[in-house]
């Protein structure tokens, strides 16, 4: 359902050339949420390796009744643990005013989707312990690890 109690139209589909601005749109949406500004250059680089069919990067838009309203960006990595790669979704965001809609669990889906396509054994993401609203839906459609994240800025 719509925000005004009517039926959506929502479709999933891979983030293409003609899409960048409302996927910038969307990706200043997810700075915004968690309080952080990447560099243009950056921003740049991520739109231009997303679209590289040489890159092991990937995202999908989800879309409401033709309005861009969450992005999913993933990435295929190797293991030590398994043959198949791991997918770790790196970056998950709905619109403010288009959560509700189940766009989450769909955005989830389709990568775990495109995932098994690609032989993957394992899709992983993280969450912000503070992202309570997302982790009701993660504690639905996966698993906790347990682990806990540590991490070093080199640059």
């Amino acid at each position: 359902m719509s925000e005004h109690g009517q039926p959506g139209a929502i479709s999933i589909r891979a983030l293409g050339a003609v899409d960048y601005d409302v996927w910038l749109a969307l990706w200043k949406g997810y700075q915004e949420f968690y309080k952080t500004n990447i560099a243009g250059e950056v921003t740049r680089v991520t739109f231009a390796r997303i679209l590289d069919d040489k890159e092991p990067m990937f995202a999908a838009l989800a879309w409401v009744n033709g309005e861009a309203a969450g992005l999913a960006h993933w990435i295929l990595h190797r293991s030590n643990w398994t043959i198949g790669d791991y997918c770790y979704l790196q970056d998950l965001y709905v619109a403010e005013g288009q959560r509700g809609l189940g766009l989450g669990r769909k955005l989830i889906e389709h990568v775990y989707a495109e995932a098994q396509r690609a032989g993957c054994a394992r899709v992983h993401w993280l969450t912000h312990e503070t992202n309570t609203d997302a982790m009701l839906l993660y504690d639905r459609i996966a698993d906790r690890s347990g682990f806990v994240q540590y991490r070093k800025q080199l640059r």
